[in-house]
């Protein structure tokens, strides 16, 4: 049962598992009232909460990708449960139980539909279906007591589930949020980035293009290469132009310098290591196709960031492990991995860890450039965060 709620891996299992747990000790329940609680002669609607509706129901619940929606699952499990009121009501035969597996497997519904359906004019309509559809249940006895006492019953779990589930959204309406605004930052930061790149690549065709008009009279032989030379900027600008969505400057902002890219790493895991001074110096490798290659602006800007984020999380959940930066490239691609030698204490832990969204922000800006990544425990028992980020079209030629 994928309750896609927003908890932990561990925590949504565990759950579930309880889910069916308590959905088959309630049918197990039924059918032990019906066998040898429930004086005979037995009605034949007796038996339909039990083998039929409550079934029914406990099964709408599972599962997300099905062919028919929550809303239309839920909705069909309260019509079947108040045709069987209906019936139980006006038919000609003594009163019946009211289904407990049927009954909570509708709350249970409620829950999750309160949880999960984002619409919130489906998800009104349908909350509104089932609580009838519970409610109507009090009626099937049709006796005093019975009505009394199963609408006080009937309340209470009412007022509790739609508590839960009004907690749950809630959760996860902050969650989403919290996710949108991550995203949105990381976004700001890498349109920050490409504006200094950019602007490095126009003042270089900006002089190109005066030094072709200067020398344009006296040696127009140079006016050849010199163009070649500002279509080639202008193509690796557009390219990285076809990324930006908006331009914002914080002041104080540092950017990364243009073909740069080992030096700053450099830096950085040499700055890590003297944070760590107890623990084996990090290490940084490269592959001779990384230091013999150009990579575009945004690519080399991306990979200092996966790399930084990826350490600051080494220092946060092993700062005592060995741990190693190591960049490859082919024709097509440019991939960074950063490896420590433990897995993390908790491997389903959410992107980011527990207390941040760090590693959303990074799937979000290698995902902007087409790229993939991937953090988790590899076969070893290493922690690894893995960046495969395409490469521009661009002249080869050894790094600058």
């Amino acid at each position: 049962m994928d309750w896609k709620l927003p908890f932990l891996p561990g925590v949504r299992r565990v759950v579930s598992a309880a889910a069916v747990v308590s959905l088959a000790l309630l049918w197990a329940a039924d059918i032990l009232v019906l066998l040898f609680v429930t004086e005979p002669p037995i009605a034949p609607t007796s038996w339909l909460p039990v083998f039929v509706t409550g079934p029914l129901a406990a099964l709408a619940l599972p599962g997300t990708h099905r062919p028919l929606p929550l809303p239309v699952r839920a909705v069909g499990a309260a019509a079947m449960s108040l045709t069987l009121s209906c019936v139980c009501l006006f038919a000609p035969v003594s009163g019946t139980d009211f289904g407990y597996l049927e009954m909570f497997a509708l709350l249970f519904l409620i829950i999750r539909t309160l949880a999960q359906v984002h619409s919130t004019r489906a998800m009104a309509w349908t909350v509104a279906a089932l609580t009838v559809s519970m409610l109507m249940q009090t009626l099937r006895t049709r006796t005093l007591d019975g009505f009394v006492g199963g609408s006080y019953m009937v309340t209470i779990l009412l007022s509790l589930g739609i508590a839960m589930g009004c907690v749950v959204r809630a959760s996860e309406a902050r969650r989403q949020r919290a996710v949108q605004d991550v995203r949105h930052a990381e976004r700001l930061a890498l349109a920050r980035d490409l504006h200094d790149l950019i602007a490095h690549h126009m003042t270089g065709i900006i002089v190109q293009a005066n030094a072709a008009r200067t020398v344009h009279a006296t040696a127009p032989e140079k006016v050849e290469p010199a163009l070649e030379a500002i279509a080639r900027s202008g193509t690796e600008t557009l390219e990285s132009m076809r990324r930006l969505v908006r331009v914002l400057r914080e002041d104080g902002h540092q950017a990364l310098r243009p073909g740069d890219l080992l030096a700053e790493l450099g830096d950085l895991v040499g700055e890590f290591s003297r944070r760590r001074p107890d623990a084996p110096a990090a290490r940084l490798e490269a592959s001779a196709a990384v230091r013999t290659s150009r990579f575009s602006p945004e690519v080399e800007a991306t990979v200092l960031r996966v790399a930084r984020e990826a350490l600051t999380n080494v220092l946060r959940h092993a700062p005592d492990e060995r741990v190693t930066v190591r960049l490859d490239a082919d024709p097509g691609w440019m991939r960074v991995t950063v490896t420590n030698s433990a897995g993390q204490r908790q491997a389903d832990d959410p992107a980011g860890g527990r207390s941040g969204f760090g590693l959303i922000g990074l799937r979000e800006r290698v995902e902007a450039l087409d790229g993939t990544f991937r953090a988790g425990v590899t076969r070893s028992g290493q922690w690894a965060v893995v960046a495969a980020l395409p490469r521009p079209l661009m002249d080869a030629g050894p790094a600058r």
